[in-house]
């Protein structure tokens, strides 16, 4: 099928990349010309066959707002546009509205698999009408893990970025479950390899997972973490799950305790988001701070 993708940064461009190789056509937009197919949004439109499907990987907020306006007024009843940005769910109600008046299909998606993605595929949950999501289904196939799992139809419009955004809450709780564990490893005079014990959990025990691998490569990269600053920013979608759980009355006390600890992070130089920063650098590609910079 054809797909028009708006967005080629760290993710976008590798999703471009993932969806050709399974044998789709992408005609892909961004407003860097080096990584261009095309230089408009309007030539990118005017490029695919009826019904057209238009996937935005931009930028929560203002630019996801100002790119699906701009869409809206370019494709045609019966077309589909699919943000697989980190919108919050909210957003996404009122953009299928928006676009329902014009007879365009809005599917949102939550993308999971960071830099990684092209290699192992890419987590992702959406939500839509069917009708809608059949449109796209090809390109999830493309883009999905090889296998029975790691793409799911999550219910109506927003239940995929609000399940990508409970899936981010999540990855806060255990990436500072590591980080105090590390501390609290190398604050010892004891344990006198970290990086070694680390590693050891990596088979056979019941903590193991991609995020500790994630983080025994970044010990290989620097042991003790002496280059980084104590310094992680967050993606915000940890304090809208905060913000769902009050709205909800549910408790999350370990995914609230490890969003403050990043706020905390940019009062002192912590250990721990040490550990934070190199896991987001290793997993995301996320920008970390070295101790040259400050």
């Amino acid at each position: 099928m054809e797909l028009g993708l708006v967005g080629l940064g760290k993710m976008g461009g590798n999703m471009r990349e993932r969806i050709r190789r399974a044998g789709h056509t992408v005609i892909g937009y961004d407003r860097n010309p080096d990584v261009a197919d095309v230089h408009s949004l309007r030539e990118l439109v005017g490029k695919l066959k009826g019904p057209r499907v238009v996937w935005v990987m931009v930028p929560a907020g203002a630019a996801t707002q100002s790119t699906i306006d701009e869409l809206g007024e370019l494709l045609e009843p019966g077309d589909v546009v699919v943000d697989g940005g980190n919108s919050r769910w909210t957003d996404d109600e009122k953009h299928a509205e928006e676009l329902a008046a014009k007879g365009i299909g809005f599917v949102d998606c939550g993308v999971s698999g960071g830099v990684w993605g092209l290699q192992n595929g890419y987590a992702l949950m959406y939500g839509g009408d069917a009708a809608d999501i059949a449109k796209v289904q090809p390109v999830f196939d493309a883009l999905k893990p090889e296998g029975d799992f790691g793409s799911v139809h999550a219910g109506k419009v927003g239940a995929g970025h609000f399940s990508k955004m409970v899936h981010n809450g999540i990855e806060y709780a255990m990436m500072q479950a590591y980080a105090e564990g590390w501390e609290l490893l190398e604050k010892v005079d004891s344990v006198t390899d970290v990086r070694e014990v680390f590693r050891s959990w990596q088979e056979g025990t019941v903590i193991r997972s991609w995020l500790l691998d994630l983080a025994v490569n970044a010990l290989d990269d620097d042991e003790h973490l002496e280059k980084l600053r104590g310094f992680a920013q967050d993606s915000g979608e940890g304090r809208w799950t905060v913000e769902a759980a009050i709205d909800n009355a549910v408790p999350l006390p370990a995914i609230t305790a490890s969003l403050f600890a990043r706020f905390a992070s940019r009062q002192d130089d912590s250990p721990q988001m040490k550990m934070i920063a190199a896991l987001r650098n290793q997993f995301g590609g996320h920008a970390v701070e070295s101790k040259s910079e400050h």
